[in-house]
């Protein structure tokens, strides 16, 4: 699960003004992230006023560090979500890093691909 993110308060609900600022986007963005991820449903207030809780908080910076940090759209954040609700922010960091001694070896790309952006760099001048 999600490590406890320490700049969110310790509390049952947050307003949508308090989320605004937490998440560090304007309330327009969290209504309109509402109506596209189902995930998020804020409870609502006798008032009306839709009650945050702390599982919809995290969600909400997920869904921002996903849309705005590692540049998804709307559709991708989707998916990464319904892929691993939890992990959303790893979704694709799984992939096994490649040494850089790996990209040099007999069966590598890079010294064709090197060879090819030689050509191209003398038709250009």
């Amino acid at each position: 699960m999600m490590e406890e993110n320490p700049s969110i308060p310790d509390k049952l609900f947050f307003r949508i003004g308090e989320v605004s600022q937490l998440v560090g986007v304007e309330a327009y963005v969290l209504r309109y992230w509402e109506s596209e991820f189902p995930g998020l449903s804020p409870k609502k207030s006798s008032s009306g006023q839709r009650m945050f809780r702390r599982k919809d908080v995290e969600l909400l910076l997920n869904i921002k560090h996903l849309l705005y940090d590692r540049k998804f759209t709307i559709e991708g954040a989707r998916k990464a979500l319904k892929a691993d609700p939890h992990q959303g922010d790893k979704v694709h960091e799984t992939a096994a890093p490649v040494r850089q001694e790996e990209l040099f070896t007999a069966e590598s790309p890079l010294p064709e691909i090197r060879k090819q952006l030689i050509d191209i760099v003398k038709l250009l001048s």
